[in-house]
């Protein structure tokens, strides 16, 4: 209301109070991803490995040698899965564009027809679609919108998933390891900083959804430590039996 208020115009009050975050960024998915995983795929590592009755150093090169492999197999598959990717949704917008080109009257009934299943008008549908087809690349990026549900400027970058995958994981696998780097000598200082650490992950994490912090850092918490029991138990199950 204070914007209005002070004179702006209603579109600006509009624009100023109705702000979307982004959610399509290729960032957030793997880091967020990577960061969960690295700490619950290295504690549960660690718990199966703990509970199998091993020394702390055969801990720590566990927790050390996950941290690696899990790091460079997540920058692998991020960046195999959205290079793949991209290159499925390039070679889709290369179809569009031959279509475009060959045969600009019929893509430009297709997106007149498209607006008129939503409600406009057939002439007005026609009219604009008329006027978007002008500009080729403009019609290019109304069509992979409309066809596509794409944004040919947007398209997530496999390097951005990639470095993205790497340092999550690597953090978030650290965090077990951490206390026996430091010097502990019992496993329960890396079960309880990694638990810290998934709560916060969560917390940080309802930051871009609308759950609140503690829904969201219980949640986390809960299913992490449930992850690292069952091998902790399953580990004190082998040791025993070997």
């Amino acid at each position: 209301m204070s914007i209005i208020e002070t004179g702006a115009t209603l579109h600006e009050a509009h624009r100023d109070n109705h702000t979307h975050r982004d959610v399509n960024g290729g960032w957030l998915r793997p880091a967020v991803f990577g960061a969960m995983d690295g700490l619950v795929s290295n504690l549960a590592l660690m718990t199966g490995v703990a509970g199998g009755a091993a020394s702390q150093q055969t801990i720590v090169i566990t927790g050390l040698a996950g941290l690696a492999a899990g790091a460079f197999s997540m920058t692998a598959g991020e960046y195999t899965s959205v290079a793949s990717q991209r290159e499925l949704v390039e070679a889709e917008l290369d179809v569009e564009r031959r279509e475009l080109r060959k045969h600009p009257v019929d893509e430009m009934e297709e997106l007149a027809a498209l607006y008129v299943a939503r409600g406009v008008e057939p002439a007005l549908a026609r009219e604009v679609a008329m006027q978007l087809s002008r500009d080729p690349e403009q019609a290019l990026e109304i069509h992979a919108r409309e066809e596509l549900g794409i944004d040919p400027d947007d398209l997530p970058s496999p390097t951005v998933a990639a470095v993205s995958s790497f340092g999550s994981f690597a953090l978030g696998a650290l965090l077990p390891v951490l206390p026996y780097l430091l010097g502990a000598a019992a496993l329960w200082p890396a079960v309880l900083l990694a638990l810290a650490g998934l709560f916060a992950c969560g917390a940080l994490v309802s930051r871009v959804t609308a759950r609140g912090w503690w829904y969201s850092g219980l949640r986390q918490l809960v299913l992490g430590g449930t992850a690292a029991a069952l091998p902790f138990g399953l580990g004190s199950l082998l040791g025993a039996a070997v």
